[in-house]
């Protein structure tokens, strides 16, 4: 009875910058702007993909859910961030960490998936382009891309389910800026390894074969390339990939960068450690929402032009 009533958490502690208020402000302006940049780049990506009916392909399909994904998942832990940064005492209650958990989770598991059905796209279009219509129809990318959402929420909903269930033993202080799942487990007063066994699972899964499956695609793609005779041909197959090779490579770059760096050893640095992990974790969560519009603006002449033109509609309209 005793470990029972100590087992319910009410709430949580997020420490963010507590330890650092001078700082508070300043990386209020900073993630508030970037994150309008989001919601910005994200939802014209989004409008242009809608209107323009010459991009009503599975490419673009993808690209305006892979935009819209993008936006939940800033959606979900940003607007706590930035409120962090504005009250004294950060709190979360037990509910909203959950919810916040499980969407973080599940965006994060989507977009591996959905970024692989992207490099399947780019692999049918380069190596098999006579099938490409039949192959890519839409009654196969619309399922493609509703598998890739239905999987990262079953995913995420096993996990935090199994997070929810454990008991806590009074200690509810986070040291993030959000409820990060691995930092909520350590505050359990019970044996989490079945947790960490299915989370190392789902890596697996949700990590490392989507990314076994972007790489073989982008070798049968890069051979195909190679094979085309002329430096024009090899150029223009190559500009159709290039943007989304660009997104792949920044998104698990920065996981690789994030979860890979070494540890510092300097125990009088420890500190300044615990403040820049807490600032990577930050801006991991916002780079490549980001970046994603940028590339495919700045790489792709057909969202260019959908863009021009619904800038120039608006324009004759008012």
């Amino acid at each position: 009875m005793e470990v029972a009533n100590q087992s319910i958490v009410a709430e949580f502690v997020l420490l963010g910058l507590s330890d650092h208020p001078t700082l508070e402000k300043t990386f209020f302006v900073l993630i508030l702007s970037t994150y309008l940049v989001i919601l910005l780049g994200n939802g014209v990506l989004i409008l242009v993909t809608i209107l323009d009916t010459h991009l009503h392909t599975p490419m673009y399909f993808f690209l305006g859910n892979l935009s819209f994904l993008d936006i939940c998942y800033t959606t979900s832990s940003i607007p706590l961030v930035l409120d962090g940064f504005l009250t004294p005492r950060k709190t979360i209650s037990f509910s909203g960490c959950a919810v916040q958990m499980f969407l973080s989770f599940a965006m994060g598991a989507t977009e591996c998936v959905l970024l692989g059905m992207m490099a399947f796209d780019r692999y049918v279009a380069i190596c098999n382009p006579l099938r490409y219509p039949v192959v890519m129809s839409k009654a196969a990318y619309v399922p493609m891309a509703i598998s890739s959402w239905v999987a990262g929420g079953a995913n995420s909903l096993v996990q935090i389910s199994l997070a929810v269930q454990l008991p806590f033993c009074g200690d509810n202080v986070i040291n993030h800026f959000t409820c990060e799942i691995l930092a909520v487990l350590k505050l359990a007063c019970a044996d989490i390894s079945i947790n960490v066994i299915s989370m190392g699972v789902a890596n697996v899964i949700f990590l490392g074969v989507p990314v076994m499956f972007i790489f073989v695609s982008y070798i049968f793609i890069l051979i195909t390339i190679l094979r085309i005779p002329s430096a024009e041909g090899r150029r223009k197959a190559f500009s159709t990939c290039s943007a989304h090779l660009t997104v792949v490579v920044v998104f698990y770059g920065t996981i690789l960068f994030m979860y890979g760096k070494p540890k510092s050893k300097d125990p009088l640095g420890a500190d300044k450690q615990d403040l820049a992990d807490k600032l990577i974790s930050l801006f991991y969560g916002v780079l490549t929402p980001m970046l994603n519009p940028i590339i495919y603006s700045l790489r792709n002449k057909d969202v260019k032009t959908a863009v021009r033109n619904l800038m120039r509609q608006k324009c004759l309209t008012h």
